[in-house]
């Protein structure tokens, strides 16, 4: 639960925004009755008077007699006369119109018979302004209907009143306008005539139509309550009528303060107060941080400008991103692209706010690996979050820019924004963000990081406003260790650490040997009670730094938590097949596992919630974990300061630290960094640096940069001569930092270097100019092959050779050779087959290891167990599966690479059978389970097995009856499994509408009439 923010109740405070019509009556000239509704309007809820009359008796509903006989309230303290109260009202200002506006001069005249002194003017300037107040207090008091019990709105619907539209003035004007033609078409003639006629007589006449309009009023009253009566009342619920009406109200309220730019936020930050109860509901937090209120009511952010925001690990960035994306979403009506740096964060994105987008009517669609869709789908109402990975949201960047729709993207959020500065992914997200910028001029972009140094030109590059903040929602204490002697980090100190303590241990002359850093004296001063997290350098450290620990631990850390571990076991067997990895089946008994890339997507997933419910309380980790999901511990140990062979970087060891301290359960976090005296003097100048500066990689990375740049550039037409190219690239991160990354070239020579690089190859063509000044290009069909499918351009004319030359012979007997085809070439290299299994060949090194992969690949799919093959092949079980998602996205982009190449047709249809088939490598009857986020094999069997065989089942499934009849199903899992169903489920039903309205849409270039017959004259 976040702690309070300390702010006024007034200053972005949850509080619900009264609703039109009710919360200010202003005056009324109306009866006793009607001025005691009034003031219940202002307790903020519309109540019935009490009533001190003799109550109804209902026993002769069946007689045809007058079940009230000679009972008449209506001209008393009842509800009947309130309602006549206030059409009397109407009607008056109905009249008072007619006068000012002239229809009738003689009630214009004063005292004495002359028109009164400036009478005339002041009626033309006030009457309208007098006539509006009556007109608004009139419709505060229609919040009577509110209260009408649901079998007598039946009349009121008759008239073209809604109860739910007691609160709105408009609906309610336009409800009494034709409930007074209703009235008047019953009222006598003679009566309604008399109400014409201006003469002296007007005000009897007056009184006699009333009276009439009176009774009539109380015989339909009478007439559709005794039909009522007998009348079964029909079910429907009064109370989620009411809040449906009220979060449209609040959705519609919301809109205006954002258009008028008001200071008045609204219920929640410009949105619904039901987003308020859903962060309760589904995530337990009832209020913001201080800086999360601060951020949010920046001027920046509500005058749209782009902004970064850097915060230490758990501050709780995230949830202000979600905020500001939901307020795009409900408020502005736009789309939102968030882009996170792994497919597991994107999964674990998409389980968590698929049950918002069901609750609040919006989609939410992943971008990650094969999935996703190019161009997305255009929706004909509600609005879409796109959750993508860096690749995939380039993609669909470029498809919204192709198809002239990047103006819908109103929002675009990128987490890790210091990704930018690593590698090739960090290209890649710097093309997505300039493109974005170059070409929407009204798409926000919201940068956020813990890890962000040279701020200045990233905001440059943004354009972008900056905020920061050293809120930590649970104070961190550093601490180093050299030998038995712990030092606190201390920035103030000579040699940034003061000492400590000593490490109070009694090791024997085995453990000594074994545990040489006194791991098991660290992790027994925390475990079991906290969660404690090791960090290694590499993956086998990892399983045997947990296989170590565990021989030392005593008995009594068997018994805690003992039958959930023994569940997870039991969990572990049933989702692979009766395997389970010997260390953790070692290990789990005692709490402790090893995490890291080489387990399966189901494991690591049993595994974290394991961890976060307390039955594994000690990870032995790789560095992955610190930028991936969210697993918090009260102690951090780096077991060495390094990843691999590479000495730790500032920024790593940062993320790594920021695990430290669970908000809302530890008061401190703690992290220990283990060094050796050798190391002293680098891990000195770790912790007093600061963070290493983001710089472009768009150069260094150049296939999967500048050359995809600008093959990109010229194939959407953003910018096809040298000087719209070279305007492009001052745009850039790169562009900022050029005279820093540019030592002899400068940024025009550099552009002209790759687009005649980029036209040797083939991929870019001149177009023929008058003037060399106006060189200009345009993209050949194997360039726009290359981009569209993001094939990396290091690869693109060995990717089409084998194509051509797989034309010549293509074996469909099985699907080992499309499988080749669609083995990824990067992964080759990574690649060292055993020759006990299969034969050498003098042949080419990278197609020999790409064919093995390829029979990895084409054995997986005819087993579809990923244990025998890991087994077969001696190769890591998760090193498979990582080949699996790699070869399903590469199946996917050579799908995309054909589709622009006519001369591989026949490859399109092929490929997306297979795409899918790597994708889920199942069998058949499961890959529609298989869709569902977070729904695995091991998970989607489970539920074919208990009966739930598609994705309707699922969407209509209760979580309670999952929990029962699936076996080790939590029942967060199960309702995030519903909600991610009817996700997909609304998704497919809007497509098949849309697909609908299309076909019966007459085209845009069908004749017309008009046409016909002048052709034919």
């Amino acid at each position: 639960v976040l702690r309070p923010t300390g702010r006024p109740p007034h200053q972005g405070a949850l509080r619900r925004r009264p609703r039109n019509g009710l919360g200010h009556g202003g005056r009324t000239r109306a009866s006793p009755t009607a001025r005691e509704a009034q003031s219940s309007l202002h307790e903020g809820r519309p109540r019935l008077p009490p009533r001190t009359t003799t109550s109804f008796s209902l026993q002769s509903n069946d007689s045809e007699e007058d079940m009230f006989g000679d009972y008449d309230s209506f001209a008393e303290n009842s509800f009947l006369a309130q309602v006549d109260d206030v059409e009397r009202q109407y009607m008056q200002v109905f009249e008072r119109g007619k006068l000012a506006a002239g229809l009738s001069t003689d009630g214009l005249r004063g005292d004495g018979g002359a028109p009164a002194a400036g009478g005339f003017a002041a009626s033309e300037t006030d009457a309208p302004a007098r006539n509006r107040r009556r007109r608004e207090d009139a419709s505060a008091q229609l919040g009577i209907l509110d209260d009408v019990p649901s079998s007598q709105g039946f009349y009121f619907e008759d008239l073209g009143i809604s109860p739910a539209d007691g609160g709105n003035p408009c609906t309610g004007e336009r409800a009494w306008a034709s409930s007074l033609e209703t009235l008047n078409e019953e009222l006598p003639q003679n009566s309604v005539e008399q109400h014409q006629q201006p003469d002296d007589s007007s005000s009897e006449v007056r009184s006699g139509s009333e009276e009439n309009r009176r009774k009539s009023l109380k015989e339909h009253l009478k007439s559709a309550m005794t039909g009522n009566a007998r009348a079964q009342t029909p079910v429907f619920s009064r109370t989620k009528q009411l809040k449906e009406t009220l979060l449209s109200e609040e959705i519609s309220v919301a809109k205006k303060t954002m258009e008028s730019s008001s200071d008045d936020l609204g219920p929640f930050y410009s949105l619904p107060s039901k987003v308020r109860d859903l962060y309760v509901q589904f995530k337990g937090i009832e209020k913001l941080y201080e800086w999360q209120h601060t951020c949010l009511t920046l001027n920046s952010v509500q005058e749209r400008k782009n902004l970064i925001y850097s915060l230490p690990t758990s501050g709780g960035k995230t949830l202000v991103a979600e905020i500001l994306m939901l307020q795009e979403l409900l408020c502005r009506r736009r789309d939102v692209l968030m882009i996170l740096p792994y497919v597991a964060i994107v999964q674990e994105k998409i389980s968590g706010l698929s049950s918002f987008g069901i609750e609040l009517g919006f989609f939410v669609e992943e971008y990650a690996g094969s999935k996703g869709k190019f161009p997305p789908i255009k929706r004909r109402e509600k609005k879409s979050l796109y959750i993508a990975t860096i690749e995939k949201g380039h993609s669909l960047v470029n498809s919204l820019i192709e198809t002239g729709r990047i103006g819908s993207l109103g929002l675009v959020v990128v987490d890790e924004l210091h990704m930018i500065g690593e590698g090739s992914r960090g290209a890649i997200l710097e093309m997505t963000l300039a493109k974005i910028l170059y070409t929407s001029k009204t798409t926000q972009i919201i940068g956020m990081s813990a890890t962000l140094s040279n701020v200045e030109d990233l905001q440059e590059f943004l354009q972008a406003e900056c905020y920061t903040s050293q809120f930590r929602p649970v104070e961190l204490k550093e601490y180093l260790k050299i030998k038995e002697a712990i030092y606190e980090v201390d920035n103030k100190a000579e040699n940034g650490m003061t000492f400590s303590r000593l490490l109070n241990c009694q090791y024997s002359d085995t453990l000594k040997k074994m545990d040489p850093d006194h791991l098991v004296a660290l992790v027994t001063e925390v475990i079991p009670n906290y969660s404690c997290l090791v960090f290694c350098p590499t993956k086998k450290n990892c399983e045997n730094v947990a296989e170590m620990i565990c021989k030392f631990l005593s008995k009594y850390y068997l018994k805690h938590r003992e039958k959930e571990k023994h569940e997870l076991i039991k969990n572990l067997k049933s989702i692979s097949g009766g395997n389970v990895c010997p260390i953790l089946k070692r290990t789990i008994p005692f709490g402790v596992a090893y995490h890291h890339s080489g387990l399966t997507s189901d494991e690591r997933r049993l595994l974290e919630e394991a961890y976060s419910a307390g039955a594994l309380c000690l990870f032995t980790c790789t560095s992955t974990l610190a930028a991936g999901v969210n697993l918090p511990a009260r102690r951090v140990i780096l077991r060495a300061p390094y990843v691999a062979k590479e000495f730790l970087k500032r920024s790593q060891y940062e993320q790594m630290i920021g695990r430290a301290g669970r908000a809302g359960i530890d008061s401190v976090g703690e992290s220990v960094l283990i060094l050796q005296e050798k190391d002293k003097q680098q891990v000195s100048e770790l912790i007093s640096r600061p963070l290493e500066n983001c710089y472009s990689h768009l150069v260094q990375e150049f296939t999967k940069g500048i050359q995809t740049l600008f093959l990109s550039l010229i194939g959407l037409k953003i910018a096809t001569n040298l000087d719209d190219i070279c305007h492009f690239m001052g745009g850039t991160l790169f562009g900022v930092q050029q005279k820093i990354l540019l030592k002899e070239k400068s940024l025009r020579e550099i552009t002209v270097e790759w687009l005649r690089y980029l036209t040797e190859k083939g991929l870019l063509q001149k177009d023929v100019v008058d003037k060399p000044k106006d060189e200009s290009f345009h993209i050949t069909k194997l360039g726009r092959a290359s981009f569209k499918g993001t094939i990396d351009l290091a690869y693109c004319d060995i990717l089409y050779r084998d194509l051509k030359k797989g034309l010549e012979g293509l074996v469909l007997e099985s699907l080992l050779h499309l499988i080749y085809l669609t083995t990824p070439y990067d992964m080759a290299s990574h690649c060292v087959p055993d020759w006990m299994i299969y034969f050498r060949q003098k042949v080419d090194k990278d197609i020999v290891n790409r064919l093995y992969l390829s029979f990895v690949l084409y054995t997986l799919l005819k087993e579809t167990n990923i244990w025998s093959v890991s087994e077969k092949f001696n190769m890591p079980r998760g090193y498979i599966q990582s080949l699996l998602a790699g070869a399903a996205s590469f199946s996917s982009c050579v799908l995309h690479f054909c589709e622009e190449l006519e001369e591989f047709w026949v490859y399109r249809a092929l490929l997306v059978e297979l795409t899918k088939k790597l994708t889920y490598c199942v069998k058949a009857e499961l890959i529609p389970l298989m869709e569902v986020t977070g729904v695995l094999e091991g998970r989607a069997k489970q539920l074919y097995n208990a009966g739930y065989k598609s994705l309707i089942h699922l969407a209509n499934a209760n979580p309670e009856a999952l929990i029962r009849t699936v076996d080790h199903l939590s029942r967060r899992q199960a309702k995030q499994i519903v909600s991610s169903a009817k996700m997909l489920l609304h998704e497919k039903a809007e497509a098949l509408q849309e697909e609908v309205e299309e076909l019966l849409r007459p085209p845009s270039d069908f004749p017309s009439v008009e046409a016909s017959s002048t052709e034919k004259a």
